[in-house]
């Protein structure tokens, strides 16, 4: 399993405590340091079952300065979503727990990220 955080954000250092305290085997990702790649965006995507515009922190400065509240949100819009996330990370919603069964979950409760540690078999 592995989890996308941004240590300053209290959502993501909430699930890294739930993830320890199940004893969970996971990494770390800091995708702000190591941005996914487009290609990573779009299985992550997939896993999710979520269109890019559904993760995508329209609040951050970064999306007034690409004005992606005036975006389309169609599927020929999905490839400009995903490469302004891979180039702009801080737009991702956060946590992002892939858990071992394919699955892929965004993690702002505590039910989320114990949904992804009940699908690792731990």
């Amino acid at each position: 399993m592995e989890i996308w955080i941004n240590p300053a954000c209290s959502k993501c250092r909430s699930a890294v405590e739930i993830l320890d305290g199940a004893e969970a085997d996971y990494t770390v990702r800091r995708y702000l340091d190591d941005p996914p790649t487009e290609a990573e965006l779009t299985a992550v995507l997939d896993r999710l079952g979520l269109e890019p515009w559904d993760i995508t922190r329209t609040g951050e400065p970064a999306a007034a300065e690409l004005g992606i509240a005036g975006w389309t949100r169609t599927p020929a819009d999905r490839p400009r979503w995903i490469e302004a996330l891979s180039r702009h990370p801080s737009l991702i919603q956060r946590p992002i727990i892939t858990a071992d069964d394919g699955t892929a979950v965004v993690g702002r409760s505590e039910d989320a990220v114990r949904d992804a540690i009940g699908r690792t078999g731990e």
